[in-house]
């Protein structure tokens, strides 16, 4: 396994806090057909572009995270939990907005409702991120853009352009059914979904491969990387295609699954790896990750017991 430490990563994009609400549920509700939980803990967590900033930095890298909160309670949580993992956090505080949170009530490991909060950042705030974005550039490596569609990347075509002018890889999760403001990146990490919501659905394999590659061809990409789930990971470039298995031992959660692949993949490519062995280390991740609850992280130990284990 390569040694993560020499990399510097800059991960931008929307961040959210994840809260997690745990109770037992013994009674329905008289007020209307729905169970009464009575909650007996609560847990929160980065989210988002935060959760992709946190995978990198437990792997070892240098990790920079640039995104807006709200000037609130939630924004200052977030930031104290970015912290506390390692991850440099930028965080520019709008008071016009709120930060995005994302509420989920569990019950016996079974989520019963999702509650989201969000708003989207200023103008103003957003054009005094992309100067400290572009003054960012020179200290790293790599650079992640998180598109969550909470508008904190409403510049993203603005920012992989500088990025590629300072001479550094841009790795994309994008979002939406219009991948044009992508263009010129080096990969996009899209899963089935949201693959499908740009280029259709596909009949065979030979269909999805002709579809993804002209894809890939007219946004000027040097690849894109297909997470499966089940189906594991394929890799798309202008050399052929890459299948990968899916390494889950068991699925238990696969919210946040498509961070930690991003972060993997950024991490291997910033210190010096190809891309089918990035793609390799993140699908090991991937495998470790859907083990865990809600968004997680895979350490730099776990992924080397996995990688030695097989």
């Amino acid at each position: 396994m390569p040694d993560f430490s020499p990399a510097r990563v800059l991960v931008a994009g929307d961040v959210m806090l994840d809260r997690y609400w745990f109770g037992d549920v013994d009674r329905i509700s008289p007020e209307a057909p729905v169970p009464v939980v009575k909650v007996v803990r609560s847990e929160e967590r980065p989210g988002g572009a935060a959760n992709v900033a946190r995978n990198a930095a437990a792997l070892g890298a240098h990790t920079e995270l640039l995104a807006v909160t709200g000037d609130d309670e939630a924004g200052s949580a977030l930031q104290a939990l970015i912290k506390a993992e390692g991850v440099h956090g930028q965080l520019q505080r709008d008071p016009t907005i709120s930060t995005t949170v994302k509420l989920r009530v569990l019950s016996r490991q079974q989520q019963l409702i999702r509650i989201d909060f969000e708003s989207v950042p200023s103008r103003e705030v957003l054009s005094d991120k992309m100067a400290q974005f572009k003054a960012m550039l020179p200290l790293v490596d790599v650079v992640v853009l998180s598109d969550y569609g909470k508008g904190a990347l409403a510049d993203v075509a603005q920012m992989i352009a500088a990025s590629r002018a300072a001479g550094k890889a841009v790795l994309v999760d994008p979002k939406g059914d219009d991948y044009s403001p992508y263009r010129g990146a080096s990969v996009i990490t899209p899963n089935r979904t949201e693959l499908r919501q740009v280029v259709g659905r596909w009949s065979d394999e030979a269909d999805l491969a002709h579809r993804a590659q002209q894809l890939r061809a007219e946004l000027g990409l040097e690849a894109l990387l297909l997470t499966r789930s089940e189906e594991g990971m394929t890799l798309f470039t202008a050399d052929g295609v890459i299948n990968q298995p899916a390494r889950a031992r068991e699925v238990y959660d696969v919210s946040g699954a498509g961070d930690t692949v991003i972060a993997t993949l950024s991490a291997a490519l910033a210190v010096g790896c190809a891309l089918p062995r990035a793609m390799h280390l993140a699908n090991v991740a991937a495998g470790i990750v859907v083990g865990k609850l809600g968004t997680a992280v895979v350490h730099n130990r776990e992924l080397r017991q996995a990688l030695a284990t097989g």
